[in-house]
């Protein structure tokens, strides 16, 4: 099966609609059309059916390999350009809240002990870290989020990637330092259903919260977190987040959330296979886990 007619069902069968599959892969209707019928042709079976577009028992089978075959191909791809790559190089994606001391103080580490140590970081948002490091796009991922003491975060399927905890600190309200709820020993989150809140998906995402009735008055679309705090600080919202980043920012008092039990945890994407021991990647991931066990 052609790869780039399975990048087009998979347009399809997502949008639900053959133009919008068109706009997303900037190819004309015509084109879409002909390439699912192509597809067709080749498995001798509907994959689609038309008015309304909705996938067929065959095509919800294929919706499911095409995605997994996909991923298998780009990690192909970059495992055979890391083989050719050129000593020291490492990527990193994360998402904006996965920076911490830790991460900096290994990097630094690492840097001491290769002079040809090539490093990029890439922010990016939860699924595009995960993906990052499925597809080998990334050599290391870092993820974030909010969730119950000691539990590991819900992630999108990884693929071969294994995820591991590198570290958790309090998660709490995140208020102006005037706020009348500043001075709270703790808080239940679902108290604060009439206040506003910020949605910012790329770094807290109000709709992970483990709780109904919380309503956004502002949404930020950025991946920087100065931008989310000094927007609490002003008075635009709140906002769940790991203490830390409350406590480095002067305008912002962090209350602890008693209701219900929330961490902000930290977790190591690799694909073990890929990272024989010496490279700078395997070295930063075991900085980063001996980290976590002396915790």
């Amino acid at each position: 099966m052609d790869p780039h007619l399975l990048r087009t069902f998979l347009a399809v069968a997502d949008t639900g609609s053959f133009s919008a599959a068109a706009d997303r892969l900037r190819y004309t209707q015509s084109a879409v059309s002909q390439q699912i019928a192509a597809l067709e042709a080749d498995l001798r079976t509907p994959l689609l059916t038309r008015r309304p577009v909705t996938l067929t028992p065959a095509g919800k089978r294929l919706r499911h390999h095409a995605s997994l075959l996909l991923v298998r191909l780009e990690a192909a791809r970059a495992d055979v350009t890391r083989v050719i790559a050129p000593p020291g190089r490492l990527i990193v994606a994360l998402t904006p809240l996965a920076w911490h001391p830790e991460l900096a103080g290994a990097l630094a580490r690492l840097r001491t002990e290769s002079a040809r140590l090539s490093a990029r970081l890439r922010i990016a948002g939860r699924d595009q870290v995960v993906a990052s490091v499925a597809t080998g796009e990334a050599d290391l991922g870092l993820a974030d989020g909010f969730t119950a003491p000691s539990d590991p975060l819900r992630l999108p399927d990884a693929g071969a990637a294994r995820a591991a905890g590198v570290t958790e600190s309090p998660a709490v309200v995140a208020v102006p330092v005037d706020h009348p709820v500043a001075r709270r020993r703790a808080v239940e989150l679902s108290d604060l259903a009439d206040a506003y809140w910020i949605d910012a998906p790329d770094v807290a995402p109000f709709g992970r919260l483990p709780v109904d009735g919380l309503r956004p008055g502002l949404r930020y679309d950025g991946a920087d977190v100065t931008v989310l705090t000094g927007l609490i600080a002003a008075g635009h919202g709140l906002a769940v987040l790991p203490e830390p980043a409350v406590a480095a920012h002067p305008g912002l008092a962090a209350v602890p959330i008693a209701v219900p039990r929330l961490v902000h945890r930290i977790e190591l994407l690799r694909i073990p296979e890929q990272l024989t021991g010496g490279e700078p990647a395997a070295r930063l991931a075991a900085m980063l886990n001996a980290g976590n066990e002396s915790q």
